[in-house]
């Protein structure tokens, strides 16, 4: 059974949040050459270190960095080509950020090297399921954790919402026997991972069925290819639909939402959360 958790604070590295408080934005930080949105961007440290500063004081509470693109179609790399990539930039983070530094990745190994740079949360895009090191680094390091759901085909007669929650429960039962702290934990749907465009929309049209499991959720929305299917939009004429899908995530419940175009989607946010707090008051 899915364990509902009870704390209405959680932790993100060194930083404790209330749920309901506000909602905080998480900024996308990839230093891979072939992302689906800005792939080559940010692979020198400097320009990265430079970025992150920028959504820093556009508002961001965290920064999630990422050395392996998760897109579709995307090009596996080993451990110590994504090291590579990630522990310059986590290492001039670490010295210069006063918000939690994120390491986006599968990889056990890498989540190691990044946590001993500076890095305080670990981001896995498959929920402690494909890695069997993750869960017991992430808990002897004393992190946080960001459990992504995810699929390796897509199936469109499924209850995605069921395949969630099932997937869910056994992360939280690993999670649990590794020793992670339970208020440690937030959980992610994994919007755009091996799903059609219909179980996206789904994802927030019930994502209250999420938030009664009473766990921190992040949602990831920006810039992915729904949007672009519902709009008939490219890559770079997405911010819109996904100022649109966040705002529609706060309303529902997420805590965190992960962005690209932050200095937009924290006016989004707090606008959404002034209206929301009006309503739950």
């Amino acid at each position: 059974m899915l364990g509902i958790a009870t704390s209405d604070k959680f932790r993100l590295g060194p930083l404790t949040h209330q749920r309901g408080d506000r909602t905080l934005v998480m900024g996308i930080l990839n230093v891979t050459p072939d992302s689906f949105s800005d792939g080559g961007a940010f692979i020198d440290p400097a320009a990265a270190s430079a970025h992150a500063e920028k959504m820093v004081a556009a508002g961001a509470d965290i920064i999630d960095v990422g050395g392996e693109s998760t897109r579709p179609g995307h090009t596996e790399i080993d451990a110590e080509e994504e090291r590579a990539r990630i522990m310059p930039v986590i290492a001039r983070l670490a010295k210069s950020l006063a918000v939690p530094i994120s390491i986006d990745t599968a990889k056990a190994e890498v989540a190691e090297a990044a946590l001993e740079a500076g890095a305080t949360v670990v981001n896995d895009v498959w929920g402690l399921q494909r890695d069997p090191d993750m869960a017991g680094i992430v808990a002897r390091h004393g992190a946080s954790l960001v459990a992504m759901h995810n699929r390796d085909a897509v199936d469109a007669d499924i209850d995605i919402l069921a395949d969630i929650r099932a997937f869910f429960a056994r992360t939280l039962k690993i999670a649990a026997a590794a020793g992670i702290a339970d208020d440690r934990i937030v959980l992610d749907p994994g919007f755009g991972f091996g799903k059609t465009v219909e179980q996206n929309l789904d994802i927030l049209a019930r994502l209250s069925e999420l938030k009664a499991l009473g766990r921190p959720l992040l949602i990831g929305t920006s810039r992915k290819s729904t949007i672009g299917k519902v709009l008939d939009r490219p890559v770079d004429e997405r911010l819109y639909g996904t100022i649109a899908t966040n705002v529609i995530a706060i309303a529902g419940g997420a805590d965190i939402v992960r962005v690209h175009d932050v200095a937009e989607l924290v006016d989004a946010a707090r606008m959404t959360d002034a209206v929301m707090r009006r309503s739950n008051g």
